[in-house]
């Protein structure tokens, strides 16, 4: 015997698959050879026991057990020691939850993909937590897929969120989980039997690896497992899965209805309902020891409830997930063969029967095998885990690293860092620059705002580099994120008003709610801002000080230079500021300079009136006591 022993095999090396279902356990041993699929050798079981319900397994030892058996007879058939394995979380165990997110946005800024995806990271995770209260459980749960049905802006709904403006957005969305003790109870079985997993998958992933081929999974298609106690759903579009479904109504439903309308145990109903789609004439006896012989036609009229009840509901999963009827559908599992269902299901959602198919692994381009158990719809999944592994061996499962916390992501589709901040429990409103709280004032009656600044926004960095919400991420890559900084909270003081709305403060008085205060005073939310016209005559009296104050200011200007000179004689450097853009320099002083402090050291002459005189500080109007600093701005003219 020779050993498979090998991180990464050759093309041409036997790969060992397992299909691990509810009530069987298929074991799959092959390879790639001149770029066809070649099955070597096949193994099967039933378990002995219900060790499995819903895809989930119940009792790991009863599973290790059908597991041993099947490796055990496909060592001996091909004369290997198997060590590696690729296996598929059931579909069935898959969890799925909607919801409606909604998000606050800035009105005055567009809506751009950056907001959209906050949007639904903010959702998934709500979902989540839904999701586990729901299941009254703490677990883990792998996000594999979600499908946003409709986006609303201010309640309304709308196609496309992005270039758009308003005050929220929303979103209903559908996610889908599986459980992490799903894919743990897996490792253990095989820990158990002396197996390493090397590839795991999903098994809708798996099935569509064969039964949908790459160049179709373009278009918008669905592929659905019908099993014995749920019917599977995965649908394809723009080349990758982008939703998953399951319905309790499948296989059983119409076991249970033969046993009713006929008097048959569960088994026997059970190879009656599979015998079906082999033969035109029925033969069987029920449970008092009656004979029959029918005609498989009469029995499907008699059990024709329990088949469209199947098609109704797999057709409703469809259009919630879809939105619409799929370009094809295709069916696999053993429930796919009861006559009737593909029909049934074209005419619920409206379609050409031609467009709903079953898929057999005879289908399968580019296939050799031998096993005759294989040749129908129900060998499609565990062919597909095998070509799965062949063709995409260590992708499907991945570890990486976000700000120090490592994490492993189920990778069934291509994973973005906005998948990674999901399951990081990453709050998506620190991904969006919030704007500084603005102020809302009444100026002269009429509403006006002013604005905060804008944020900085979050940063994105995978392995060191520059990187976005879209990057895509592989196998130990290193993801930072640093959360988004709010911006500045608006400010604006009476005298930045003025500015803003050209007010003349020597011809008029501003009141702050009624009160006349300095034109320095910071204004708030709710403030009313009024105009009251100064009087001409205290107008006059004004410009009469500053006359009398500029025929006293040359001998005051002659003491402060001599004063000055002095000081600076004793070590005193100056104050440097600027008068119209040329230096001043101010000496220096104990007590310091404000505003009115200037004019004794420039050359303007204010004794006769030519225009209205215009002051200025660091480019606003001028308070006179303001202080003046080192390297401040003044200017000082007569506007005409």
């Amino acid at each position: 015997m020779y050993s498979m022993v090998n991180d990464k095999l050759e093309r041409g090396s036997l790969v060992f698959a397992l299909d691990i279902g509810t009530r069987s356990i298929i074991g799959v041993l092959g390879q790639m050879k001149d770029e066809r699929l070649v099955i070597k050798h096949t193994a099967m079981t039933f378990h002995k026991k219900r060790a499995m319900m819903d895809g989930q397994i119940h009792d790991i030892e009863a599973v290790a057990q059908g597991v041993q058996q099947v490796k055990q007879e496909l060592e001996e058939k091909a004369q290997v020691s198997l060590r590696e394995v690729a296996i598929a979380a059931a579909g069935r165990s898959l969890k799925t939850t909607g919801i409606r997110v909604d998000l606050k946005v800035d009105p005055n800024q567009s809506i751009d993909q950056h907001m959209v995806e906050s949007l639904e990271i903010e959702g998934l995770q709500k979902a989540q937590k839904a999701l586990e209260a729901e299941m009254g459980m703490d677990s883990d749960y792998f996000c594999v897929g979600h499908t946003v049905m409709y986006y609303y802006l201010n309640d309304g709904m709308i196609g496309n969120l992005v270039g758009h403006r308003g005050n929220q957005i929303g979103a209903d969305l559908i996610a889908t989980f599986l459980p992490r003790i799903v894919v743990d109870s897996l490792y253990t079985v095989m820990t158990k039997v002396g197996l390493e997993v090397d590839y795991i998958t999903l098994e809708p992933i798996a099935a569509i690896e064969v039964a949908v081929p790459q160049n179709a999974r373009l278009l918008n298609i669905a592929l659905v497992d019908i099993g014995a106690g749920t019917s599977d759903i995965a649908i394809t579009r723009d080349g990758t899965v982008v939703a998953y479904s399951m319905t309790s109504t499948a296989g059983d439903e119409i076991t249970e209805a033969i046993a009713k309308v006929y008097l048959l145990d569960f088994d026997e109903a059970e190879r009656l309902k599979c015998n079906l789609c082999r033969e035109g004439i029925q033969r069987f006896r029920d449970i008092v020891g009656m004979s029959y012989e029918l005609k498989t036609e009469e029995i499907l009229n008699e059990i024709k409830e329990s088949i469209e009840l199947v098609a109704h509901e797999i057709s409703a999963h469809l259009l919630q997930q879809n939105s619409k009827a799929p370009s094809a559908i295709f069916l696999i599992g053993g429930g796919s063969q009861i006559p009737g269902i593909p029909q049934m299901i074209a005419k619920k959602l409206e379609m050409a029967t031609a467009r709903v198919v079953v898929r057999g692994i005879d289908t399968i381009q580019s296939l050799d095998w031998k096993e005759d158990f294989l040749t129908g719809p129900e060998g499609i999944t565990p062919v597909g885990i095998l070509a799965k592994a062949i063709n995409n061996r260590k992708e499907d499962f991945i570890e990486i690293q976000i700000n120090q916390q490592r994490m492993k992501l189920f990778q069934t589709k291509n994973l973005k860092i906005s998948d990674v901040l999901v399951l990081a429990a990453f709050n998506p409103r620190d991904l969006i620059a919030k704007r500084g709280e603005s102020i809302e004032i009444n100026v002269e009656g009429k509403k006006q705002i002013i604005y905060g600044e804008y944020g900085e926004s979050a940063k994105i960095f995978i392995n060191e580099q520059s990187g976005s919400l879209d990057s895509r991420i592989k196998d130990g890559d290193q993801i930072k994120v640093i959360s988004a900084e709010p911006g500045k909270n608006a400010r604006c003081t009476l005298n930045d008003l003025c500015k803003e709305i050209v007010v003349d403060t020597t011809k008029n008085h501003m009141l702050v709610n009624g009160e006349k205060v300095s034109l320095s005073t910071l204004l708030k939310t709710g403030d009313e801002i009024r105009f009251k016209k100064r009087d001409t005559g205290h107008t006059q009296s004004h410009l009469e000080q500053e006359r009398q104050q500029a025929q006293t200011s040359g001998q005051q200007q002659q003491q402060k230079q001599d004063k000055d000179q002095e000081q600076n004689k004793k070590g005193l450097t100056g104050v440097k500021v600027y008068c119209n853009e040329e230096p001043v320099i101010l000496p220096q002083r104990e007590k310091g300079y404000i505003f009115v402090d200037v004019f004794d050291f420039i050359d303007f002459d204010r004794t006769e009136v030519k225009g209205k005189l215009i002051l200025k500080h660091n480019g606003m109007i001028a308070n006179y006591m303001a202080p003046l600093q080192e390297g401040d701005q003044v200017a000082v003219y007569w506007e005409k």
